[in-house]
């Protein structure tokens, strides 16, 4: 074990990391430019191929820096998990989604455990980083990891460090985040943390991988919670005839006591909309209820379903029915200038909209076509934003505020237009055609 911390400082451990989405590839990009190489593992033959040919297919990650490591042999990607014993860390970076019920679904953690516990040998560092419920690591993964005769905390060391990614964020990176870190004893933590120290500008120790999967959870169950109740007051105030954003933005000039947060047309991205229901499963087992929770995700599950019904009144207004009604959604990523549409409720509005019989397109710089997803199987490509094509609309929907959006030309343009985001507003238009929603 200290031989193996000699190894990570002197840069000569090899790290890989499982999964190459949007946390396992940023963090292989902070490994690769503390002079680590990286094995980066994944099932996605398409994801594997475009690195070893030196391409990203994350927006903000260059394909010039990928290119530069592939060239030097410090990175390259592979399908093969036999491969897992050439590497010292093993960090876990595959997705946690719900079921159809909201019960987590671990089968990607479990298979991957199942894995990595064929080819485990001693030395082995393994780390979660998966947002999951607590007690995940040391009741679900141990177990398996065990399996192969190999004692945790003695033979390999094993804990959890969740990710705390913000795609699109220019303040923050993985580097500057503090890092929470754990391990199942003092050695794993000792371990984990020096593994982490390499590559973040702070790592923060807790005590148990308990503390620390519940560490995720808090975090992402506070943001839902406050999201839940702006969009809760932008229905009443919307009833009052009452602008949310302005009184939000009076109520931030208090210098204490209050943290501004921003209603929309419902919750995207991997973590909060999912999260905190990991969190509501597992309290069951103890007899607890989680009403704050539950009624969160009932009020930001419904945000869709009041934006369809602000556009059907907006159109009727104009005299025109939903039925046959030609609408453009801009925006289908989950937020402002990323091509993460990872639980978007921008797929949501469009499902709706389809359902009440509009004719529906969309355009998104970042996306140009909507792959199929695990609820959504749209066949469509984004269409071009001209002023002759946002014409031809009956309505214009704005979903997702991208900073790369003309605002003043859509709105020249369009008959109408239903702003979830507060876009015009921002850029000082606001007149008759614009409905907020």
């Amino acid at each position: 074990m200290d031989q193996l911390i000699e190894k990570i400082k002197n840069r000569e451990a090899r790290v890989g990391i499982v999964g190459l989405g949007y946390v396992g590839l940023p963090l292989a990009r902070e490994f690769l430019n503390e002079g680590f190489s990286v094995v980066g593992f994944d099932i996605d033959k398409t994801k594997v191929d475009k690195i070893n040919s030196g391409k990203s297919y994350i927006k903000h990650i260059p394909s010039d820096f990928i290119e530069k490591y592939v060239s030097q042999n410090k990175l390259e990607a592979t399908t093969d998990f036999s491969r897992l014993k050439e590497v010292d860390a093993i960090l876990i970076c595959v997705p946690t989604p719900l079921g159809e019920h909201l019960e987590p679904d671990l089968s990607y953690v479990l298979k991957t455990t199942e894995t990595i516990s064929e080819h485990l040998r001693k030395g082995h560092i393994v780390v979660l980083e998966s947002t999951t419920y607590p007690g995940t690591t040391e009741e679900e993964m141990l177990p398996i990891l065990e399996k192969s005769g190999l004692k945790a905390g003695e033979d390999f060391c094993l804990g959890y460090s969740p990710e705390r990614e913000d795609p699109g964020n220019k303040e923050y990176t993985t580097r500057t985040i503090p890092k929470v870190v754990s391990g199942i004893n003092e050695k794993c933590l000792e371990i984990i943390k020096t593994l982490y120290d390499q590559i973040v500008v702070k790592t923060v120790p807790v005590s148990s991988p308990r503390v620390a999967e519940s560490t995720k959870l808090l975090e992402n169950i506070y943001r839902a919670i406050n999201i839940a109740l702006v969009n809760e007051l932008k229905m009443i105030f919307d009833r009052m005839g009452i602008d949310v954003w302005e009184v939000i933005e009076a109520a931030k000039t208090k210098p204490f006591g209050f943290h501004a947060f921003y209603p929309g047309p419902g919750l995207g991205g991997h973590c909060i909309p999912i999260d905190p229901f990991y969190l509501t499963w597992k309290s069951k087992e103890y007899d607890s209820p989680t009403r704050f929770i539950e009624l969160a995700g009932e009020i930001n599950t419904f945000m869709p379903y009041f934006v369809i019904e602000k556009t059907i009144r907006a159109l009727n207004n104009n005299g025109k029915s939903i039925k046959g009604a030609k609408i453009l959604v801009l925006g289908v990523a989950y937020k402002p200038d990323v091509d993460d549409m990872r639980e978007s409720p921008s797929l949501k509005v469009i499902d709706l909209l389809q359902k009440e019989g509009a004719i529906v397109d969309y355009n998104d710089p970042y996306i140009p076509k909507i792959p199929e997803t695990r609820k959504y199987k749209f066949d469509m490509e984004s269409v071009p934003l001209t002023p002759e094509n946002i014409a031809s609309y009956d309505a214009i929907l704005i979903t997702t505020d991208h900073s790369i959006y003309d605002y003043e030309m859509i709105e020249k343009h369009a008959k109408l237009i239903i702003d979830t985001r507060n876009a015009l507003r921002k850029k000082g238009i606001n007149n008759g055609k614009i409905v907020k929603a």
